[in-house]
């Protein structure tokens, strides 16, 4: 089968970026573009694509950025999952947040880090009680016989924690990714994109626009 999409063509026409607009931090600049997503009620503008490489396989998927400051961005998931395993192969990874409905995309590519127990508990607690069940109930990536399998942990996992807090699991947790470069992303007429990418040299950001 083969399917041809070349006549699908959409002209960017939103706005531009000039280096005048951007501010000299990176991470001030990111909160306005997330402020901005937020405001045109973009779904989901806090998902953003995760790109990681292990030693024998990539992988990419969508995640929830939490929270983020001049540290870096943050996530939550399974350190026993598929990209948890590639993480600890490779820390390098790159993070894209596709805001198509601005006609805009940051890019991030840095070295991730676990994020201190602390700082896991705190926001494991502030989840749902089903959602910190279900971290307990899913050995993520993991094969499963039937959605039924999973339901039925899940139903375990009610009994087993029907007291009391819900403890973190030691299998559950937050990563950092602290970039070396951020890129924004606009999208212009005929193809012609405003692309600036921050590079941290030094411990200054240095900025640059780069061709589309």
């Amino acid at each position: 089968m083969s399917v041809d999409l070349t006549s699908l063509r959409h002209e960017f026409t939103q706005g531009g970026l000039n280096r005048s607009d951007l501010d000299s931090n990176p991470f001030n600049q990111f909160d306005v573009w997330f402020g901005q997503a937020q405001d045109a009620g973009v779904i989901e503008p806090s998902a953003m694509s995760l790109a990681t490489a292990g030693e024998l396989e990539l992988g990419i998927r969508t995640v929830l950025l939490k929270y983020f400051d001049e540290t870096g961005f943050v996530f939550f998931t399974n350190y026993n999952s598929k990209k948890a395993k590639q993480i600890n192969e490779n820390p390098q990874v790159a993070l894209l947040f596709p805001w198509l409905a601005l006609e805009r995309q940051v890019k991030i590519s840095g070295k991730v880090e676990k994020v201190s127990t602390l700082e896991s508990v705190k926001y494991f607690t502030s989840r749902p009680k089903e959602s910190q069940l279900g971290a307990w109930a899913s050995e993520q990536s993991s094969h499963l016989s039937s959605r039924q399998a999973l339901l039925s942990q899940f139903e375990s996992m009610k009994v087993k924690f029907n007291k009391g807090e819900i403890p973190l699991p030691d299998f559950w947790g937050g990563y950092r990714v602290v970039p070396q470069t951020i890129e924004f992303w606009q999208g212009r007429e005929n193809r012609l994109h405003d692309r600036f990418v921050y590079q941290k040299e030094q411990g200054n950001w240095l900025i640059s626009r780069l061709a589309p």
